[in-house]
């Protein structure tokens, strides 16, 4: 995993988390480039704030641990 300072610079489209509220808690995740390699996560109330950059085995560790209730 590594970061972005400001998310906003990122070749991405951004969508929000199924799970996110409709004012706070909004996560929203990108595809960097066309290759599908890159995972982007930013909180949505923050577009020029950081970003998480994820590979595709790293996301989906992630994912497993949320699933798994692992992460808090």
């Amino acid at each position: 995993m590594t970061h972005v300072d400001d998310a906003s610079i990122l070749p991405v489209k951004w969508w929000k988390a199924s799970a996110s509220g409709a004012v706070s808690d909004c996560v929203e995740v990108g595809i960097v480039g066309e290759e599908a390699a890159v995972i982007a996560v930013r909180d949505s109330k923050r577009p020029a704030g950081p970003a998480l950059l994820f590979d595709h085995r790293q996301i989906c560790g992630f994912v497993g641990a949320i699933r798994a209730g692992r992460l808090g």
